[in-house]
């Protein structure tokens, strides 16, 4: 899951690549010169090639960090993932833009399985406490 406060300016560049393709269309359709729908070509270009990386570097990488500081407060150390959490947390930095989804992927089945095990612990803690007298 993306954070809404760091998709906004995605969501702002694709809204703006949005209208230069529909001018382009518009170009195309009212046969504009061949240079000025290229120059609106590659202007949409650069912009989703700019979108992209931002998807990438900004809003998954960050995505990534946060959700593995949510995972290692969650897990002390002693839980089934530990291992595994702190393995992503030192391989981190030297993420490639590829690996990133799947991280993101694998560390949200460590948060479901985490907020389950911590659940089932608090159920039990609570069991075990004898009833106030």
């Amino acid at each position: 899951m993306l954070l809404k406060e760091l998709t906004g300016d995605l969501v702002k560049r694709l809204s703006t690549i949005k209208g230069q393709i529909e001018g382009i269309i518009k170009m195309i359709e009212e046969e504009k010169e061949p240079d000025q729908i290229l120059n609106q070509f590659k202007a949409a270009d650069q912009g989703l090639q700019k979108a992209h990386y931002l998807l990438m570097d900004e809003v998954f990488r960050k995505s990534l960090a946060l959700k593995l500081v949510q995972v290692m407060n969650a897990c002390p150390g002693n839980c089934q993932d530990a291992e595994k959490i702190e393995y992503m947390k030192e391989q981190f930095p030297m993420l490639e833009f590829d690996q990133l989804t799947t991280q993101i992927k694998e560390v949200n089945a460590i948060d479901k399985r985490l907020e389950k095990h911590n659940k089932n612990n608090l159920n039990k803690d609570l069991e075990d406490t004898p009833p106030a007298t």
